[in-house]
Protein backbone atom coordinates (compact mmCIF):
# COMPACT_ATOMS: atom_id res chain seq x y z
CA UNK A 1 0.00 0.00 0.00
CA UNK A 2 2.97 2.20 0.97
CA UNK A 3 4.73 1.31 -2.02
CA UNK A 4 1.66 2.32 -4.17
CA UNK A 5 1.27 5.98 -2.58
CA UNK A 6 5.01 6.50 -2.98
CA UNK A 7 4.55 5.51 -7.13
CA UNK A 8 1.80 7.61 -7.13
CA UNK A 9 3.45 11.01 -5.69
CA UNK A 10 6.34 10.15 -7.75
CA UNK A 11 3.79 10.20 -11.37
CA UNK A 12 1.83 13.82 -9.96
CA UNK A 13 5.69 15.43 -9.40
CA UNK A 14 6.67 14.22 -12.38
CA UNK A 15 3.10 15.52 -14.05
CA UNK A 16 4.12 18.93 -11.98
CA UNK A 17 7.62 19.34 -13.58
CA UNK A 18 6.33 18.59 -16.96
CA UNK A 19 3.35 21.19 -16.68
CA UNK A 20 5.99 23.77 -15.19
CA UNK A 21 8.32 22.99 -18.20
CA UNK A 22 6.01 23.38 -20.60
CA UNK A 23 4.68 26.72 -19.00
CA UNK A 24 8.28 28.35 -18.86
CA UNK A 25 8.79 27.42 -23.08
CA UNK A 26 5.61 29.80 -23.31
CA UNK A 27 5.76 33.55 -23.42
CA UNK A 28 3.18 35.92 -24.20
CA UNK A 29 3.95 38.91 -25.45
CA UNK A 30 1.83 42.11 -25.89
CA UNK A 31 1.30 42.73 -29.54
CA UNK A 32 2.09 46.34 -30.92
CA UNK A 33 1.10 47.99 -34.08
CA UNK A 34 4.79 48.40 -35.26
CA UNK A 35 7.67 46.17 -36.00
CA UNK A 36 9.04 44.16 -32.90
CA UNK A 37 12.10 41.97 -32.11
CA UNK A 38 11.79 39.74 -28.68
CA UNK A 39 15.11 37.11 -27.86
CA UNK A 40 13.87 33.90 -27.57
CA UNK A 41 15.38 30.59 -27.49
CA UNK A 42 15.13 27.83 -29.68
CA UNK A 43 12.21 26.33 -27.20
CA UNK A 44 10.03 29.05 -26.18
CA UNK A 45 7.47 29.55 -27.90
CA UNK A 46 6.13 33.63 -28.34
CA UNK A 47 2.52 34.61 -28.29
CA UNK A 48 1.33 37.37 -29.36
CA UNK A 49 -1.87 38.73 -26.40
CA UNK A 50 -4.33 40.75 -28.45
CA UNK A 51 -2.85 40.93 -32.08
CA UNK A 52 -3.55 43.25 -34.83
CA UNK A 53 -6.50 42.04 -36.41
CA UNK A 54 -5.18 43.70 -39.80
CA UNK A 55 -2.05 42.08 -38.71
CA UNK A 56 -2.34 39.12 -41.87
CA UNK A 57 -2.55 42.68 -44.24
CA UNK A 58 1.25 43.71 -42.80
CA UNK A 59 3.64 41.30 -44.43
CA UNK A 60 7.12 40.97 -43.59
CA UNK A 61 9.33 40.78 -46.33
CA UNK A 62 10.29 37.00 -45.96
CA UNK A 63 6.16 36.13 -45.74
CA UNK A 64 4.02 35.22 -49.16
CA UNK A 65 4.32 37.87 -51.52
CA UNK A 66 2.37 35.78 -54.07
CA UNK A 67 -1.10 33.73 -53.28
CA UNK A 68 0.71 30.57 -55.06
CA UNK A 69 3.80 30.13 -53.45
CA UNK A 70 5.72 31.43 -50.38
CA UNK A 71 9.19 33.21 -51.72
CA UNK A 72 11.75 33.89 -48.95
CA UNK A 73 13.61 37.05 -50.07
CA UNK A 74 17.31 37.28 -48.54
CA UNK A 75 19.50 40.16 -48.07
CA UNK A 76 23.51 39.44 -49.45
CA UNK A 77 25.27 38.94 -46.35
CA UNK A 78 27.89 40.95 -47.67
CA UNK A 79 26.29 43.94 -48.22
CA UNK A 80 23.93 43.79 -44.80
CA UNK A 81 27.69 43.76 -42.95
CA UNK A 82 28.64 47.11 -45.18
CA UNK A 83 25.45 48.66 -44.17
CA UNK A 84 25.98 47.48 -40.32
CA UNK A 85 29.14 48.12 -40.05
CA UNK A 86 28.67 51.90 -41.55
CA UNK A 87 25.64 52.65 -39.00
CA UNK A 88 28.06 52.03 -36.58
CA UNK A 89 30.45 54.24 -37.17
CA UNK A 90 27.88 56.94 -38.00
CA UNK A 91 26.41 56.34 -34.22
CA UNK A 92 29.70 55.78 -32.68
CA UNK A 93 29.98 59.07 -30.89
CA UNK A 94 30.66 59.86 -27.08
CA UNK A 95 29.11 63.19 -27.39
CA UNK A 96 26.08 61.09 -28.35
CA UNK A 97 25.92 58.90 -25.34
CA UNK A 98 26.50 61.96 -23.06
CA UNK A 99 23.58 63.96 -24.18
CA UNK A 100 21.72 60.86 -24.09
CA UNK A 101 22.13 60.13 -20.67
CA UNK A 102 21.93 63.64 -19.57
CA UNK A 103 18.40 63.80 -21.03
CA UNK A 104 17.05 59.90 -19.14
CA UNK A 105 18.92 61.69 -15.75
CA UNK A 106 16.90 64.47 -15.68
CA UNK A 107 13.56 65.25 -14.00
CA UNK A 108 11.07 66.15 -16.89
CA UNK A 109 9.73 70.12 -16.16
CA UNK A 110 6.33 70.97 -17.64
CA UNK A 111 7.15 75.10 -17.96
CA UNK A 112 10.17 76.30 -20.06
CA UNK A 113 9.37 80.32 -19.40
CA UNK A 114 10.80 81.49 -16.55
CA UNK A 115 11.65 84.81 -15.90
CA UNK A 116 14.83 85.59 -18.51
CA UNK A 117 16.83 88.41 -17.04
CA UNK A 118 17.76 90.89 -19.80
CA UNK A 119 21.78 91.09 -18.99
CA UNK A 120 21.19 86.91 -19.59
CA UNK A 121 19.33 87.30 -23.05
CA UNK A 122 22.29 90.32 -24.10
CA UNK A 123 24.73 87.47 -23.25
CA UNK A 124 23.48 85.27 -24.61
CA UNK A 125 22.57 86.95 -27.83
CA UNK A 126 25.96 88.28 -27.99
CA UNK A 127 27.21 84.91 -28.18
CA UNK A 128 25.42 83.76 -30.85
CA UNK A 129 26.20 86.61 -32.64
CA UNK A 130 29.76 86.36 -32.50
CA UNK A 131 29.59 82.70 -34.13
CA UNK A 132 26.90 83.65 -36.94
CA UNK A 133 26.97 85.89 -40.18
CA UNK A 134 22.98 87.14 -38.84
CA UNK A 135 22.86 90.12 -36.77
CA UNK A 136 21.52 88.64 -33.17
CA UNK A 137 22.20 91.69 -31.27
CA UNK A 138 19.84 92.79 -28.81
CA UNK A 139 16.97 94.42 -29.27
CA UNK A 140 13.79 95.16 -27.15
CA UNK A 141 11.30 93.54 -30.06
CA UNK A 142 13.67 90.41 -30.44
CA UNK A 143 13.20 90.01 -26.79
CA UNK A 144 9.65 90.36 -26.92
CA UNK A 145 9.61 87.43 -29.19
CA UNK A 146 11.57 85.23 -27.80
CA UNK A 147 9.57 85.64 -24.16
CA UNK A 148 6.19 84.52 -26.66
CA UNK A 149 7.79 81.57 -27.75
CA UNK A 150 9.02 80.49 -23.80
CA UNK A 151 5.60 80.77 -23.21
CA UNK A 152 3.96 78.95 -25.93
CA UNK A 153 3.08 74.88 -25.79
CA UNK A 154 6.31 73.40 -24.83
CA UNK A 155 5.33 69.33 -26.10
CA UNK A 156 4.66 71.28 -29.88
CA UNK A 157 8.43 72.81 -29.64
CA UNK A 158 9.98 69.37 -28.49
CA UNK A 159 8.12 67.87 -31.28
CA UNK A 160 10.10 70.12 -33.40
CA UNK A 161 12.77 70.12 -31.77
CA UNK A 162 12.65 65.85 -32.55
CA UNK A 163 11.53 66.79 -36.10
CA UNK A 164 14.57 68.67 -36.61
CA UNK A 165 16.93 65.77 -36.12
CA UNK A 166 15.60 63.84 -38.72
CA UNK A 167 15.82 66.86 -41.50
CA UNK A 168 18.23 68.92 -40.03
CA UNK A 169 21.41 66.79 -41.35
CA UNK A 170 19.86 67.03 -44.54
CA UNK A 171 19.60 70.50 -44.82
CA UNK A 172 23.17 70.82 -43.52
CA UNK A 173 24.86 68.66 -46.40
CA UNK A 174 22.89 70.66 -48.98
CA UNK A 175 23.23 73.96 -47.67
CA UNK A 176 27.34 73.55 -46.96
CA UNK A 177 27.60 72.54 -50.66
CA UNK A 178 26.34 76.59 -51.30
CA UNK A 179 28.32 77.77 -48.97
CA UNK A 180 25.14 78.59 -47.13
CA UNK A 181 25.04 79.09 -42.86
CA UNK A 182 23.94 76.09 -41.25
CA UNK A 183 21.76 78.42 -39.37
CA UNK A 184 19.51 78.43 -42.46
CA UNK A 185 18.47 75.35 -40.96
CA UNK A 186 16.01 77.27 -38.86
CA UNK A 187 14.39 79.11 -41.49
CA UNK A 188 12.56 75.66 -42.57
CA UNK A 189 10.86 75.62 -39.18
CA UNK A 190 9.49 79.28 -39.28
CA UNK A 191 8.46 78.55 -42.77
CA UNK A 192 6.38 75.00 -42.92
CA UNK A 193 7.13 73.94 -38.75
CA UNK A 194 8.98 70.60 -41.27
CA UNK A 195 5.61 69.56 -42.58
CA UNK A 196 7.04 68.83 -46.28
CA UNK A 197 3.22 68.97 -47.38
CA UNK A 198 2.32 72.19 -45.33
CA UNK A 199 0.43 74.39 -47.96
CA UNK A 200 0.18 78.34 -47.23
CA UNK A 201 -3.65 80.02 -48.09
CA UNK A 202 -1.56 81.52 -50.99
CA UNK A 203 -0.16 78.61 -52.22
CA UNK A 204 3.41 78.13 -51.26
CA UNK A 205 4.01 74.67 -50.85
CA UNK A 206 6.87 72.30 -48.74
CA UNK A 207 9.26 72.20 -46.60
CA UNK A 208 10.88 75.61 -48.28
CA UNK A 209 7.22 76.61 -49.00
CA UNK A 210 7.56 77.60 -52.81
CA UNK A 211 5.13 78.93 -54.94
CA UNK A 212 4.57 77.21 -57.71
CA UNK A 213 6.30 79.50 -60.37
CA UNK A 214 9.19 79.81 -58.60
CA UNK A 215 9.30 76.48 -57.79
CA UNK A 216 9.24 75.79 -61.68
CA UNK A 217 12.26 78.41 -61.97
CA UNK A 218 14.29 75.90 -59.72
CA UNK A 219 13.53 72.82 -61.49
CA UNK A 220 10.66 71.27 -58.71
CA UNK A 221 7.86 70.10 -61.13
CA UNK A 222 4.15 69.42 -60.06
CA UNK A 223 2.17 66.25 -62.19
CA UNK A 224 -0.90 64.60 -60.74
CA UNK A 225 1.22 62.06 -59.29
CA UNK A 226 3.97 63.89 -57.30
CA UNK A 227 4.77 67.65 -56.18
CA UNK A 228 8.34 68.02 -56.20
CA UNK A 229 8.26 71.13 -53.67
CA UNK A 230 7.19 68.23 -51.45
CA UNK A 231 10.00 66.50 -51.83
CA UNK A 232 12.96 67.26 -48.49
CA UNK A 233 16.13 66.67 -50.75
CA UNK A 234 14.82 68.44 -54.09
CA UNK A 235 13.03 71.07 -52.13
CA UNK A 236 15.75 71.91 -50.30
CA UNK A 237 18.75 71.36 -52.57
CA UNK A 238 16.26 74.27 -54.73
CA UNK A 239 15.89 76.65 -51.83
CA UNK A 240 19.98 76.48 -51.55
CA UNK A 241 19.93 77.55 -54.57
CA UNK A 242 17.78 80.49 -54.36
CA UNK A 243 18.66 82.07 -50.85
CA UNK A 244 22.45 81.75 -52.45
CA UNK A 245 21.61 84.03 -55.64
CA UNK A 246 19.47 86.63 -53.06
CA UNK A 247 23.00 86.86 -51.42
CA UNK A 248 24.76 87.60 -54.14
CA UNK A 249 22.33 90.46 -54.40
CA UNK A 250 22.01 91.16 -51.24
CA UNK A 251 25.16 90.61 -49.45
CA UNK A 252 23.68 90.81 -46.16
CA UNK A 253 21.91 87.48 -44.65
CA UNK A 254 19.48 89.37 -42.68
CA UNK A 255 17.77 90.66 -46.17
CA UNK A 256 18.18 87.35 -47.66
CA UNK A 257 15.67 86.38 -45.15
CA UNK A 258 13.64 88.77 -45.65
CA UNK A 259 13.78 88.67 -49.42
CA UNK A 260 12.80 85.45 -49.46
CA UNK A 261 9.92 86.03 -47.34
CA UNK A 262 8.45 88.76 -49.34
CA UNK A 263 10.29 89.06 -52.35
CA UNK A 264 13.34 90.96 -53.70
CA UNK A 265 11.38 93.36 -54.98
CA UNK A 266 10.12 94.65 -51.36
CA UNK A 267 13.26 94.77 -49.78
CA UNK A 268 14.59 97.25 -52.07
CA UNK A 269 11.92 99.48 -52.31
CA UNK A 270 12.27 99.44 -48.39
CA UNK A 271 15.79 100.05 -48.77
CA UNK A 272 15.00 103.36 -51.11
CA UNK A 273 12.39 104.25 -48.71
CA UNK A 274 14.85 104.27 -45.88
CA UNK A 275 17.41 106.54 -47.38
CA UNK A 276 19.48 103.57 -48.36
CA UNK A 277 19.96 101.72 -45.26
CA UNK A 278 20.90 98.12 -45.22
CA UNK A 279 20.18 97.07 -41.56
CA UNK A 280 17.32 95.11 -41.40
CA UNK A 281 15.87 96.58 -37.89
CA UNK A 282 16.26 100.07 -40.24
CA UNK A 283 14.21 98.65 -42.58
CA UNK A 284 12.11 96.71 -41.42
CA UNK A 285 9.44 99.50 -40.81
CA UNK A 286 8.90 99.59 -44.52
CA UNK A 287 9.03 96.63 -44.94
CA UNK A 288 5.48 94.25 -45.49
CA UNK A 289 3.70 93.57 -42.06
CA UNK A 290 4.10 89.80 -41.93
CA UNK A 291 8.34 90.08 -43.27
CA UNK A 292 8.45 92.84 -40.57
CA UNK A 293 7.90 89.90 -37.82
CA UNK A 294 9.49 87.23 -40.06
CA UNK A 295 13.16 87.87 -38.96
CA UNK A 296 12.57 88.04 -35.10
CA UNK A 297 10.95 84.77 -35.25
CA UNK A 298 14.10 83.50 -37.03
CA UNK A 299 16.06 84.95 -34.75
CA UNK A 300 14.03 84.00 -31.78
CA UNK A 301 13.63 79.80 -33.00
CA UNK A 302 17.15 80.00 -33.41
CA UNK A 303 17.77 81.38 -29.72
CA UNK A 304 15.71 78.78 -27.94
CA UNK A 305 16.82 75.50 -30.48
CA UNK A 306 20.32 76.49 -29.61
CA UNK A 307 19.47 77.13 -25.81
CA UNK A 308 17.36 74.47 -25.56
CA UNK A 309 18.68 72.64 -22.63
CA UNK A 310 18.91 76.19 -20.48
CA UNK A 311 14.82 76.62 -20.56
CA UNK A 312 14.69 72.84 -20.42
CA UNK A 313 13.44 71.29 -23.35
CA UNK A 314 13.76 67.61 -23.59
CA UNK A 315 13.07 66.27 -27.47
CA UNK A 316 11.89 62.59 -27.96
CA UNK A 317 14.59 60.74 -30.38
CA UNK A 318 12.36 60.37 -33.77
CA UNK A 319 11.55 57.37 -34.64
CA UNK A 320 13.98 56.83 -37.90
CA UNK A 321 16.67 59.31 -38.53
CA UNK A 322 18.29 60.70 -41.78
CA UNK A 323 21.35 59.04 -42.08
CA UNK A 324 19.23 55.30 -41.60
CA UNK A 325 17.74 55.87 -44.59
CA UNK A 326 18.49 54.72 -48.10
CA UNK A 327 17.02 55.51 -51.76
CA UNK A 328 15.82 53.41 -54.59
CA UNK A 329 15.42 54.81 -58.09
CA UNK A 330 12.03 52.80 -59.39
CA UNK A 331 12.07 51.09 -62.32
CA UNK A 332 8.26 50.37 -62.50
CA UNK A 333 5.08 52.09 -60.88
CA UNK A 334 4.63 51.20 -57.36
CA UNK A 335 1.95 51.79 -54.95
CA UNK A 336 2.86 52.18 -51.60
CA UNK A 337 0.26 49.28 -50.60
CA UNK A 338 2.62 47.00 -52.59
CA UNK A 339 5.90 48.31 -50.65
CA UNK A 340 4.57 48.32 -47.43
CA UNK A 341 3.45 44.76 -48.01
CA UNK A 342 6.76 43.39 -49.56
CA UNK A 343 8.99 45.01 -47.07
CA UNK A 344 6.75 45.21 -43.34
CA UNK A 345 7.44 48.79 -43.24
CA UNK A 346 4.48 50.39 -42.13
CA UNK A 347 2.79 52.44 -44.88
CA UNK A 348 2.72 55.77 -42.57
CA UNK A 349 6.19 55.52 -42.50
CA UNK A 350 6.66 55.43 -46.03
CA UNK A 351 4.53 58.08 -46.40
CA UNK A 352 6.73 60.58 -43.93
CA UNK A 353 9.87 58.91 -46.17
CA UNK A 354 8.47 60.24 -49.28
CA UNK A 355 5.93 62.81 -48.85
CA UNK A 356 5.81 64.12 -52.70
CA UNK A 357 3.62 61.05 -53.99
CA UNK A 358 0.62 62.90 -53.58
CA UNK A 359 -1.42 59.78 -54.29
CA UNK A 360 0.53 57.30 -52.27
CA UNK A 361 1.79 55.94 -55.73
CA UNK A 362 5.63 55.82 -57.00
CA UNK A 363 5.31 56.49 -61.07
CA UNK A 364 7.76 55.36 -63.66
CA UNK A 365 8.03 57.74 -66.36
CA UNK A 366 10.43 57.62 -69.13
CA UNK A 367 13.03 60.38 -68.40
CA UNK A 368 12.17 61.04 -65.29
CA UNK A 369 13.90 59.97 -61.76
CA UNK A 370 11.48 58.72 -59.06
CA UNK A 371 13.04 57.30 -55.95
CA UNK A 372 11.77 55.44 -52.73
CA UNK A 373 13.10 56.75 -49.73
CA UNK A 374 13.34 53.26 -47.21
CA UNK A 375 15.03 51.91 -43.63
CA UNK A 376 18.54 51.22 -44.88
CA UNK A 377 17.28 47.26 -43.46
CA UNK A 378 14.04 47.28 -46.03
CA UNK A 379 16.53 49.25 -48.71
CA UNK A 380 18.93 46.25 -48.83
CA UNK A 381 16.42 43.43 -49.21
CA UNK A 382 14.35 45.54 -51.81
CA UNK A 383 17.36 46.01 -53.70
CA UNK A 384 18.26 42.02 -53.44
CA UNK A 385 14.99 40.95 -54.91
CA UNK A 386 13.60 44.08 -57.33
CA UNK A 387 12.64 41.72 -59.49
CA UNK A 388 10.37 39.24 -57.28
CA UNK A 389 9.27 42.43 -56.04
CA UNK A 390 7.98 44.58 -59.57
CA UNK A 391 6.61 40.78 -60.70
CA UNK A 392 4.45 41.01 -57.31
CA UNK A 393 2.79 44.20 -58.34
CA UNK A 394 2.47 44.20 -61.70
CA UNK A 395 0.59 40.83 -61.01
CA UNK A 396 -1.29 42.46 -58.24
CA UNK A 397 -2.82 45.85 -59.98
CA UNK A 398 -3.17 43.23 -63.25
CA UNK A 399 -5.09 41.35 -60.58
CA UNK A 400 -7.33 44.16 -59.37
CA UNK A 401 -8.21 45.60 -62.78
CA UNK A 402 -7.94 49.22 -60.92
CA UNK A 403 -7.87 52.32 -63.80
CA UNK A 404 -5.08 54.24 -62.15
CA UNK A 405 -5.06 58.29 -62.30
CA UNK A 406 -3.44 59.31 -66.17
CA UNK A 407 -0.27 60.78 -65.32
CA UNK A 408 -0.42 64.49 -66.70
CA UNK A 409 2.23 67.13 -66.44
CA UNK A 410 0.99 70.67 -64.91
CA UNK A 411 2.39 72.72 -67.17
CA UNK A 412 3.89 76.53 -66.25
CA UNK A 413 1.33 78.57 -68.04
CA UNK A 414 -2.38 77.96 -70.17
CA UNK A 415 -4.59 79.32 -72.04
CA UNK A 416 -7.90 79.02 -71.12
CA UNK A 417 -10.87 79.56 -73.25
CA UNK A 418 -14.05 80.93 -71.58
CA UNK A 419 -17.23 78.23 -71.76
CA UNK A 420 -20.93 79.21 -71.12
CA UNK A 421 -21.40 78.53 -67.09
CA UNK A 422 -17.80 79.41 -66.23
CA UNK A 423 -17.13 82.37 -63.39
CA UNK A 424 -14.15 83.43 -62.28
CA UNK A 425 -14.26 81.39 -58.30
CA UNK A 426 -14.66 77.96 -60.70
CA UNK A 427 -11.76 78.50 -63.02
CA UNK A 428 -9.78 79.32 -59.89
CA UNK A 429 -10.67 76.34 -58.10
CA UNK A 430 -10.23 74.12 -60.89
CA UNK A 431 -6.50 75.06 -61.13
CA UNK A 432 -5.55 75.82 -57.16
CA UNK A 433 -5.17 79.51 -57.80
CA UNK A 434 -6.92 82.69 -56.41
CA UNK A 435 -9.42 84.84 -58.36
CA UNK A 436 -6.99 87.44 -57.41
CA UNK A 437 -4.42 85.86 -58.97
CA UNK A 438 -6.27 85.42 -62.65
CA UNK A 439 -7.34 88.95 -62.49
CA UNK A 440 -4.15 90.43 -62.06
CA UNK A 441 -2.49 87.73 -64.54
CA UNK A 442 -5.14 88.85 -66.80
CA UNK A 443 -5.26 93.15 -65.56
CA UNK A 444 -9.29 92.54 -64.97
CA UNK A 445 -11.03 95.67 -63.03
CA UNK A 446 -13.98 92.92 -62.56
CA UNK A 447 -15.09 89.74 -61.97
CA UNK A 448 -17.32 89.71 -65.57
CA UNK A 449 -16.18 87.54 -68.14
CA UNK A 450 -16.99 86.42 -71.41
CA UNK A 451 -17.94 83.62 -73.46
CA UNK A 452 -14.67 82.66 -75.53
CA UNK A 453 -12.55 85.17 -73.71
CA UNK A 454 -9.16 84.15 -72.90
CA UNK A 455 -7.25 83.58 -69.54
CA UNK A 456 -4.03 83.40 -69.02
CA UNK A 457 -3.62 80.75 -65.68
CA UNK A 458 -0.10 79.48 -64.00
CA UNK A 459 -1.84 76.60 -62.50
CA UNK A 460 -0.84 74.90 -59.48
CA UNK A 461 -2.22 71.93 -59.74
CA UNK A 462 -2.72 69.74 -62.82
CA UNK A 463 -6.20 68.78 -64.05
CA UNK A 464 -5.99 65.36 -65.44
CA UNK A 465 -7.75 64.11 -68.62
CA UNK A 466 -9.59 61.35 -68.72
CA UNK A 467 -8.95 58.97 -71.25
CA UNK A 468 -12.01 58.26 -73.71
CA UNK A 469 -12.16 54.90 -72.68
CA UNK A 470 -12.69 55.71 -69.19
CA UNK A 471 -15.50 58.17 -70.50
CA UNK A 472 -16.85 55.80 -72.38
CA UNK A 473 -17.11 53.17 -69.67
CA UNK A 474 -18.53 55.80 -66.68
CA UNK A 475 -21.31 56.79 -69.27
CA UNK A 476 -22.59 53.46 -69.60
CA UNK A 477 -22.10 52.55 -66.31
CA UNK A 478 -24.68 54.74 -63.98
CA UNK A 479 -24.24 52.19 -60.79
CA UNK A 480 -22.27 53.78 -58.10
CA UNK A 481 -19.78 52.43 -56.33
CA UNK A 482 -20.04 51.75 -52.46
CA UNK A 483 -17.82 51.15 -49.28
CA UNK A 484 -18.46 50.22 -45.78
CA UNK A 485 -16.81 52.62 -43.51
CA UNK A 486 -14.64 50.56 -40.88
CA UNK A 487 -13.50 51.57 -37.77
CA UNK A 488 -10.91 54.55 -37.59
CA UNK A 489 -11.97 55.55 -41.23
CA UNK A 490 -12.03 59.16 -42.06
CA UNK A 491 -13.79 61.04 -45.38
CA UNK A 492 -10.03 61.58 -46.17
CA UNK A 493 -8.26 58.23 -44.94
CA UNK A 494 -11.36 56.39 -47.84
CA UNK A 495 -10.62 59.19 -50.42
CA UNK A 496 -6.79 58.58 -50.11
CA UNK A 497 -7.87 54.42 -50.90
CA UNK A 498 -9.49 55.43 -54.62
CA UNK A 499 -7.25 57.48 -56.53
CA UNK A 500 -8.80 60.56 -58.03
CA UNK A 501 -11.86 60.49 -55.23
CA UNK A 502 -11.78 63.49 -53.26
CA UNK A 503 -12.92 64.58 -49.92
CA UNK A 504 -15.44 66.60 -51.46
CA UNK A 505 -16.57 64.25 -54.17
CA UNK A 506 -17.41 62.04 -51.15
CA UNK A 507 -19.68 64.77 -49.34
CA UNK A 508 -21.56 65.40 -53.23
CA UNK A 509 -21.68 62.01 -53.52
CA UNK A 510 -23.90 61.18 -50.18
CA UNK A 511 -25.06 64.47 -49.58
CA UNK A 512 -23.57 65.15 -46.85
CA UNK A 513 -23.39 67.88 -44.31
CA UNK A 514 -20.85 66.73 -41.62
CA UNK A 515 -17.46 64.58 -41.89
CA UNK A 516 -18.77 62.12 -39.31
CA UNK A 517 -18.64 58.88 -40.03
CA UNK A 518 -20.06 55.37 -38.29
CA UNK A 519 -18.46 51.75 -38.83
CA UNK A 520 -20.87 49.65 -40.82
CA UNK A 521 -22.92 52.55 -42.51
CA UNK A 522 -22.44 52.56 -47.11
CA UNK A 523 -21.01 55.47 -48.86
CA UNK A 524 -20.85 56.21 -52.41
CA UNK A 525 -17.00 56.19 -53.56
CA UNK A 526 -18.20 56.52 -57.26
CA UNK A 527 -21.01 59.18 -59.00
CA UNK A 528 -24.51 57.61 -59.78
Amino acid sequence: MLRRKYIMLLLLAGMSTLAQEKKTKERVEKANFRVQIFQKSDDTEIKLAQPDPEYRDKLPISAAIRDSSKVKLKDLPQAKKVDSLWKLELTNSDLYESMQKSIREQDYEKEVYKELPTDTLKARLAKLNARTPFNVEYNPILESVINSYLKRNKQGMERLMALSKYYFPLFEQELDRYDIPLEIKYLAIVESALNPKAKSRVGATGLWQFMFTTGKMHGLDVSSYVDERMDPERSTEAAAQYLASLYRVFGDWDLVLASYNSGPGNVSKAIRRSGGSNDYWQLRRYLPRETAGYVPAFLATLYLFEYADEHNFQPKNPDVVYFETDTIQVKRLLTFDQVSKVTGVEKEMLQFLNPSYKLDIIPFVEDEKYSLRLPKPATGKFVSNENAIYEFAETQIAEKKEELPQYVKTEDRIRYKVRSGDYLGKIAEKYGVGVSSIKRWNNMRSNNLRVGQYLTIYPRKPVAVASSKSKTSATKSSNPRFYTVKQGDSLWSISKKFPGVTVQNLKSWNDMNTSRLKPGMKIKISKG
